[in-house]
């Protein structure tokens, strides 16, 4: 069975929940798809009469925001430790190296590491708790985080439904192309980070004095 086949099978209200909430989980600072979650929604919309995409665009929308903001609290609280005890947990997603590259972008960038980084897998797990552990102002953040928010969820969803209503019967027989080209996009995002991660890492090691034998 299809994912859209499988999500066809479930009441709406319950794909809005299930949207925001894996969504809000991932902004939030826990790997999850949310990005292949919103793509299988979003297309299913654009085939069921039944899930509105303003709805659902709304309520992706609202978890990004929350999770984000949620995430920021965490991160704020918790600082630099809770970087380490993540690193611990989750040393694919954040390595030193990783975390060492979202920190060059917020230094260069600021509040608009949290924007574009919407848009980039693995950022979008780092933005909230890494600006809080760096105490970003609170409204530079919000504002950052709403408008990417609105950019990507709303924009992932306005595109891939419209896609779907017009290609709506090609897609009937290749339901599996917008999760291929999400997984796609999602590992070569994944891909350019871990090698810029590796490089950082290289570099610092480069950097640390080597300790002389007396």
């Amino acid at each position: 069975m299809h994912v859209q086949e499988w999500l066809d099978t479930v009441p709406a209200v319950a794909v809005y929940a299930v949207v925001a909430l894996i969504i809000g989980l991932e902004s939030l600072g826990i790997p999850l798809p949310g990005e292949i979650v919103l793509v299988s929604a979003a297309l299913l919309s654009s085939q069921h009469s039944g899930i509105d995409p303003v709805i659902l665009g709304t309520c992706a929308t609202l978890g990004a925001v929350v999770g984000d903001s949620i995430g920021y609290a965490i991160g704020r609280k918790g600082g630099r430790p809770l970087l380490a005890w993540l690193g611990k947990k989750f040393p694919k997603h954040f390595s030193e190296g990783h975390i060492a590259t979202a920190e060059r972008s917020f230094e260069k960038w600021g509040m608009w590491a949290v924007f574009f980084g919407r848009f980039v897998a693995l950022l979008r797990i780092f933005a909230g708790p890494l600006a809080g552990v760096l105490h970003m102002p609170y409204w530079k953040f919000l504002i950052a985080n709403v408008l990417g928010g609105i950019c990507w969820a709303g924009g992932t969803t306005a595109v891939i439904y419209y896609v779907g209503v017009v290609a709506e019967d090609w897609l009937k027989r290749f339901s599996w192309l917008g999760l291929v080209a999400a997984v796609l996009i999602g590992l070569t995002s994944m891909l350019v980070l871990r090698r810029k991660a590796k490089k950082a890492q290289e570099s610092k090691a480069e950097a640390e004095p080597v300790p002389v034998g007396e």
